[in-house]
Protein backbone atom coordinates (compact mmCIF):
# COMPACT_ATOMS: atom_id res chain seq x y z
CA UNK A 1 0.00 0.00 0.00
CA UNK A 2 1.09 3.56 -0.74
CA UNK A 3 0.08 6.01 1.98
CA UNK A 4 0.35 9.73 1.20
CA UNK A 5 0.18 12.12 4.15
CA UNK A 6 -1.29 15.60 3.62
CA UNK A 7 -1.18 18.69 5.76
CA UNK A 8 -3.92 21.27 5.32
CA UNK A 9 -1.55 23.22 3.09
CA UNK A 10 -0.91 20.11 0.97
CA UNK A 11 -4.64 19.65 0.41
CA UNK A 12 -4.95 23.25 -0.81
CA UNK A 13 -1.92 22.86 -3.11
CA UNK A 14 -3.14 19.65 -4.74
CA UNK A 15 -3.97 20.06 -8.43
CA UNK A 16 -4.57 18.12 -11.63
CA UNK A 17 -2.13 18.27 -14.58
CA UNK A 18 -3.50 20.40 -17.44
CA UNK A 19 -3.03 17.75 -20.16
CA UNK A 20 -1.58 14.27 -20.71
CA UNK A 21 2.03 14.16 -19.58
CA UNK A 22 3.89 13.01 -22.73
CA UNK A 23 6.80 11.32 -20.95
CA UNK A 24 4.61 9.52 -18.44
CA UNK A 25 2.42 8.30 -21.30
CA UNK A 26 5.52 7.17 -23.21
CA UNK A 27 6.99 5.25 -20.29
CA UNK A 28 3.71 3.62 -19.28
CA UNK A 29 2.90 2.72 -22.89
CA UNK A 30 6.20 0.81 -23.02
CA UNK A 31 5.02 -1.17 -19.99
CA UNK A 32 1.88 -2.17 -21.88
CA UNK A 33 3.70 -2.83 -25.14
CA UNK A 34 5.68 -5.59 -23.41
CA UNK A 35 2.64 -7.33 -21.96
CA UNK A 36 0.78 -10.11 -23.72
CA UNK A 37 -2.47 -10.17 -21.77
CA UNK A 38 -5.78 -9.66 -23.59
CA UNK A 39 -6.90 -6.04 -23.57
CA UNK A 40 -9.43 -5.20 -26.29
CA UNK A 41 -8.90 -1.46 -25.92
CA UNK A 42 -5.18 -1.52 -26.70
CA UNK A 43 -4.68 -4.89 -28.41
CA UNK A 44 -4.82 -3.34 -31.87
CA UNK A 45 -2.49 -0.54 -30.78
CA UNK A 46 0.04 -3.07 -29.45
CA UNK A 47 0.04 -5.09 -32.68
CA UNK A 48 0.28 -2.00 -34.88
CA UNK A 49 3.10 -0.39 -32.90
CA UNK A 50 5.09 -3.63 -32.69
CA UNK A 51 4.79 -3.95 -36.47
CA UNK A 52 5.91 -0.37 -37.01
CA UNK A 53 8.94 -0.84 -34.81
CA UNK A 54 9.94 -3.96 -36.75
CA UNK A 55 9.45 -2.30 -40.14
CA UNK A 56 11.34 0.81 -39.14
CA UNK A 57 14.28 -1.30 -37.95
CA UNK A 58 14.25 0.46 -34.62
CA UNK A 59 15.64 -2.50 -32.67
CA UNK A 60 18.67 -0.62 -31.24
CA UNK A 61 16.56 2.26 -30.02
CA UNK A 62 13.88 -0.01 -28.64
CA UNK A 63 16.44 -2.26 -26.92
CA UNK A 64 17.73 0.68 -24.88
CA UNK A 65 14.22 1.79 -23.92
CA UNK A 66 13.20 -1.72 -22.91
CA UNK A 67 16.33 -2.01 -20.78
CA UNK A 68 15.44 1.19 -18.95
CA UNK A 69 11.70 0.47 -18.75
CA UNK A 70 10.97 -3.18 -17.90
CA UNK A 71 7.38 -4.42 -18.09
CA UNK A 72 6.94 -4.17 -14.32
CA UNK A 73 8.66 -2.71 -11.32
CA UNK A 74 11.14 0.11 -10.99
CA UNK A 75 12.12 2.44 -13.82
CA UNK A 76 14.40 5.49 -13.47
CA UNK A 77 12.73 8.66 -12.17
CA UNK A 78 14.79 10.85 -14.50
CA UNK A 79 12.74 9.56 -17.46
CA UNK A 80 9.63 11.34 -16.15
CA UNK A 81 10.85 14.79 -15.06
CA UNK A 82 8.40 17.24 -13.52
CA UNK A 83 9.05 19.65 -16.41
CA UNK A 84 7.22 17.41 -18.86
CA UNK A 85 3.96 18.81 -17.49
CA UNK A 86 4.83 21.70 -19.84
CA UNK A 87 5.10 19.41 -22.89
CA UNK A 88 7.32 16.87 -24.58
CA UNK A 89 10.14 19.23 -25.57
CA UNK A 90 10.37 20.64 -22.05
CA UNK A 91 10.53 17.10 -20.72
CA UNK A 92 13.26 16.08 -23.18
CA UNK A 93 15.30 19.15 -22.24
CA UNK A 94 15.08 18.08 -18.61
CA UNK A 95 16.18 14.52 -19.49
CA UNK A 96 19.17 15.91 -21.42
CA UNK A 97 20.10 18.03 -18.41
CA UNK A 98 20.00 15.13 -15.92
CA UNK A 99 23.08 15.35 -13.68
CA UNK A 100 25.56 12.48 -13.91
CA UNK A 101 25.08 11.68 -10.23
CA UNK A 102 21.34 11.20 -10.80
CA UNK A 103 21.92 9.01 -13.86
CA UNK A 104 24.34 6.83 -11.93
CA UNK A 105 22.05 6.58 -8.90
CA UNK A 106 18.90 5.72 -10.87
CA UNK A 107 20.59 3.21 -13.15
CA UNK A 108 22.38 1.53 -10.24
CA UNK A 109 18.98 1.09 -8.61
CA UNK A 110 17.62 -0.31 -11.89
CA UNK A 111 20.51 -2.77 -12.24
CA UNK A 112 19.96 -4.17 -8.74
CA UNK A 113 23.48 -5.54 -8.56
CA UNK A 114 23.52 -6.86 -12.13
CA UNK A 115 25.77 -5.58 -14.90
CA UNK A 116 24.05 -3.12 -17.21
CA UNK A 117 24.14 -3.57 -21.00
CA UNK A 118 26.73 -1.37 -22.71
CA UNK A 119 24.36 1.46 -23.85
CA UNK A 120 22.82 1.74 -20.38
CA UNK A 121 26.25 1.61 -18.73
CA UNK A 122 27.40 4.48 -20.95
CA UNK A 123 24.31 6.40 -19.90
CA UNK A 124 25.11 5.75 -16.23
CA UNK A 125 28.53 7.31 -16.81
CA UNK A 126 26.81 10.42 -18.17
CA UNK A 127 28.39 10.17 -21.62
CA UNK A 128 26.83 12.90 -23.84
CA UNK A 129 26.44 10.56 -26.82
CA UNK A 130 24.50 8.12 -24.66
CA UNK A 131 22.15 10.86 -23.50
CA UNK A 132 21.57 12.00 -27.09
CA UNK A 133 20.93 8.40 -28.13
CA UNK A 134 18.35 8.11 -25.35
CA UNK A 135 16.47 11.30 -26.21
CA UNK A 136 16.55 10.43 -29.94
CA UNK A 137 15.07 7.04 -29.04
CA UNK A 138 12.36 8.66 -26.95
CA UNK A 139 11.47 11.00 -29.82
CA UNK A 140 11.35 8.24 -32.39
CA UNK A 141 9.28 5.93 -30.23
CA UNK A 142 6.82 8.72 -29.46
CA UNK A 143 6.34 9.51 -33.15
CA UNK A 144 5.61 5.86 -33.95
CA UNK A 145 3.66 4.75 -30.88
CA UNK A 146 1.90 7.84 -29.54
CA UNK A 147 1.76 10.48 -32.27
CA UNK A 148 -1.00 8.90 -34.40
CA UNK A 149 -3.15 8.34 -31.31
CA UNK A 150 -2.49 11.54 -29.38
CA UNK A 151 -5.88 13.18 -30.00
CA UNK A 152 -7.63 10.12 -28.57
CA UNK A 153 -5.35 10.15 -25.54
CA UNK A 154 -6.02 13.86 -25.05
CA UNK A 155 -9.78 13.35 -25.27
CA UNK A 156 -9.75 10.65 -22.58
CA UNK A 157 -7.66 12.82 -20.25
CA UNK A 158 -9.85 15.87 -20.92
CA UNK A 159 -12.93 13.85 -19.99
CA UNK A 160 -11.29 12.87 -16.70
CA UNK A 161 -10.28 16.47 -16.00
CA UNK A 162 -13.89 17.51 -16.50
CA UNK A 163 -14.93 14.95 -13.92
CA UNK A 164 -12.28 16.16 -11.44
CA UNK A 165 -13.24 19.79 -12.03
CA UNK A 166 -16.82 18.95 -11.17
CA UNK A 167 -15.68 17.25 -7.97
CA UNK A 168 -13.59 20.30 -7.08
CA UNK A 169 -16.52 22.67 -7.70
CA UNK A 170 -18.86 20.59 -5.59
CA UNK A 171 -16.53 19.65 -2.75
CA UNK A 172 -13.34 21.72 -2.93
CA UNK A 173 -9.91 20.12 -2.82
CA UNK A 174 -11.12 17.37 -0.49
CA UNK A 175 -13.94 16.62 -2.92
CA UNK A 176 -11.32 16.22 -5.64
CA UNK A 177 -9.40 13.71 -3.53
CA UNK A 178 -12.58 11.84 -2.61
CA UNK A 179 -13.46 11.54 -6.31
CA UNK A 180 -10.44 9.27 -6.86
CA UNK A 181 -12.15 6.27 -5.29
CA UNK A 182 -12.37 3.28 -5.63
CA UNK A 183 -8.70 2.98 -6.69
CA UNK A 184 -7.75 5.33 -3.84
CA UNK A 185 -9.22 6.09 -0.41
CA UNK A 186 -9.20 9.57 1.12
CA UNK A 187 -9.81 10.36 4.77
CA UNK A 188 -8.32 12.18 7.77
CA UNK A 189 -5.54 13.77 5.76
CA UNK A 190 -4.35 10.50 4.23
CA UNK A 191 -4.67 9.17 0.68
CA UNK A 192 -4.28 5.39 0.47
CA UNK A 193 -3.62 3.30 -2.65
CA UNK A 194 -4.34 -0.26 -1.46
CA UNK A 195 -3.11 -2.12 -4.56
CA UNK A 196 0.30 -0.43 -4.71
CA UNK A 197 2.96 -3.11 -5.34
CA UNK A 198 5.15 -2.07 -2.38
CA UNK A 199 4.53 -0.67 1.08
CA UNK A 200 5.48 3.02 1.14
CA UNK A 201 4.82 6.19 3.12
CA UNK A 202 5.03 9.56 1.36
CA UNK A 203 4.92 12.78 3.38
CA UNK A 204 4.18 15.81 1.19
CA UNK A 205 5.55 18.32 3.74
CA UNK A 206 3.74 21.33 2.29
CA UNK A 207 4.68 20.64 -1.34
CA UNK A 208 1.19 19.60 -2.43
CA UNK A 209 0.50 16.83 -4.93
CA UNK A 210 0.28 16.92 -8.72
CA UNK A 211 -2.32 14.43 -9.94
CA UNK A 212 -1.57 13.25 -13.48
CA UNK A 213 -4.42 11.53 -15.32
CA UNK A 214 -2.98 8.95 -17.71
CA UNK A 215 -4.32 6.87 -20.58
CA UNK A 216 -1.61 4.21 -20.36
CA UNK A 217 -1.60 3.88 -16.57
CA UNK A 218 -3.28 0.51 -16.66
CA UNK A 219 -3.60 -1.01 -13.23
CA UNK A 220 -2.73 1.04 -10.19
CA UNK A 221 -1.59 4.65 -9.62
CA UNK A 222 2.16 5.30 -9.85
CA UNK A 223 4.38 7.60 -7.79
CA UNK A 224 8.01 8.54 -8.22
CA UNK A 225 10.51 6.38 -6.37
CA UNK A 226 12.51 9.30 -4.94
CA UNK A 227 10.50 11.02 -2.16
CA UNK A 228 12.61 14.19 -2.44
CA UNK A 229 11.34 14.94 -5.97
CA UNK A 230 8.21 17.09 -6.48
CA UNK A 231 5.34 14.77 -5.50
CA UNK A 232 3.44 13.31 -8.46
CA UNK A 233 0.74 10.65 -8.55
CA UNK A 234 -0.18 9.23 -11.95
CA UNK A 235 -3.57 7.52 -12.09
CA UNK A 236 -5.57 5.69 -14.80
CA UNK A 237 -8.45 7.29 -16.69
CA UNK A 238 -11.34 5.62 -18.45
CA UNK A 239 -10.09 4.92 -21.96
CA UNK A 240 -13.44 5.71 -23.64
CA UNK A 241 -13.20 3.14 -26.40
CA UNK A 242 -10.53 1.43 -28.45
CA UNK A 243 -7.28 3.23 -29.20
CA UNK A 244 -7.31 3.84 -32.95
CA UNK A 245 -5.34 6.39 -35.00
CA UNK A 246 -6.89 9.81 -35.41
CA UNK A 247 -9.13 9.79 -38.45
CA UNK A 248 -9.52 6.00 -38.51
CA UNK A 249 -12.98 4.46 -38.25
CA UNK A 250 -13.70 3.65 -34.64
CA UNK A 251 -17.05 1.92 -34.77
CA UNK A 252 -17.99 -1.61 -35.74
CA UNK A 253 -21.27 -2.52 -37.49
CA UNK A 254 -23.30 -2.52 -34.29
CA UNK A 255 -21.93 0.88 -33.30
CA UNK A 256 -22.75 2.32 -36.74
CA UNK A 257 -26.33 1.16 -36.36
CA UNK A 258 -26.47 2.76 -32.92
CA UNK A 259 -25.05 6.02 -34.30
CA UNK A 260 -27.76 6.02 -36.99
CA UNK A 261 -30.35 5.90 -34.20
CA UNK A 262 -29.02 9.20 -32.85
CA UNK A 263 -30.55 11.33 -35.58
CA UNK A 264 -32.88 13.83 -34.00
CA UNK A 265 -32.76 17.37 -32.64
CA UNK A 266 -33.13 16.59 -28.94
CA UNK A 267 -30.55 13.84 -28.87
CA UNK A 268 -28.08 16.03 -30.75
CA UNK A 269 -28.69 18.76 -28.17
CA UNK A 270 -27.99 16.29 -25.34
CA UNK A 271 -24.75 15.30 -27.06
CA UNK A 272 -23.73 18.95 -27.45
CA UNK A 273 -24.54 19.69 -23.80
CA UNK A 274 -22.37 16.78 -22.69
CA UNK A 275 -19.38 18.52 -24.28
CA UNK A 276 -19.40 20.78 -21.21
CA UNK A 277 -19.44 17.87 -18.78
CA UNK A 278 -22.90 18.17 -17.22
CA UNK A 279 -24.99 16.06 -14.87
CA UNK A 280 -28.36 14.63 -15.85
CA UNK A 281 -30.18 17.37 -13.95
CA UNK A 282 -28.09 20.11 -15.52
CA UNK A 283 -28.73 18.82 -19.04
CA UNK A 284 -32.46 18.66 -18.24
CA UNK A 285 -32.50 22.26 -17.04
CA UNK A 286 -30.45 23.56 -19.94
CA UNK A 287 -32.63 21.85 -22.57
CA UNK A 288 -35.89 22.24 -20.62
CA UNK A 289 -36.74 18.56 -20.82
CA UNK A 290 -37.32 15.98 -18.09
CA UNK A 291 -34.50 14.16 -16.32
CA UNK A 292 -36.10 10.90 -17.45
CA UNK A 293 -35.85 12.01 -21.09
CA UNK A 294 -32.19 12.95 -20.58
CA UNK A 295 -31.48 9.51 -19.09
CA UNK A 296 -33.11 7.84 -22.08
CA UNK A 297 -31.09 9.88 -24.58
CA UNK A 298 -27.81 9.48 -22.71
CA UNK A 299 -28.37 5.71 -22.58
CA UNK A 300 -28.57 5.59 -26.38
CA UNK A 301 -25.55 7.88 -26.72
CA UNK A 302 -23.58 5.76 -24.27
CA UNK A 303 -24.47 2.52 -26.07
CA UNK A 304 -23.26 4.09 -29.31
CA UNK A 305 -19.92 4.93 -27.69
CA UNK A 306 -20.45 8.70 -27.91
CA UNK A 307 -20.36 9.58 -24.24
CA UNK A 308 -19.38 8.11 -20.91
CA UNK A 309 -21.28 8.51 -17.66
CA UNK A 310 -19.81 8.52 -14.15
CA UNK A 311 -22.00 8.08 -11.10
CA UNK A 312 -20.98 9.91 -7.93
CA UNK A 313 -23.42 9.37 -5.10
CA UNK A 314 -26.75 10.70 -6.39
CA UNK A 315 -25.52 12.42 -9.56
CA UNK A 316 -24.38 11.15 -12.95
CA UNK A 317 -21.86 13.21 -14.93
CA UNK A 318 -21.84 12.86 -18.74
CA UNK A 319 -18.77 13.63 -20.89
CA UNK A 320 -17.95 12.99 -24.54
CA UNK A 321 -15.79 10.17 -25.83
CA UNK A 322 -13.39 10.82 -28.74
CA UNK A 323 -16.01 9.41 -31.12
CA UNK A 324 -18.68 11.63 -29.60
CA UNK A 325 -16.50 14.68 -30.08
CA UNK A 326 -15.83 13.68 -33.69
CA UNK A 327 -19.58 13.30 -34.35
CA UNK A 328 -20.26 16.65 -32.72
CA UNK A 329 -17.51 18.40 -34.66
CA UNK A 330 -18.25 16.53 -37.89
Amino acid sequence: MLTIHFSREDVLRTRVAPAPDPLWELVLSLHLLQERGPDPLIGGWRRTVAGRLRRERESDRLRLLLTLIPPRGYFPDFLTPYQSVDGFEAGLDAVRATPRTVLQRDLTTLAGGRELPAPAAALARGEPEALHHLTDSLERYRSLALGPYWRRIQAAVEADRTRRARAMLDGGAEGLLESLRPAMRWGSGVLEIPDYPTSRELHLDGRGLLLVPSFFCARTPVALFDPTLPPVLVYPVDRLGALVPAGAPAADEDSRKAVAALLGRTRAAVLAASDDGLTTGEVARRLEISAAAVSQHTSVLRNAGLLVSHRDRNTVLHTLTPLGRAVLDG
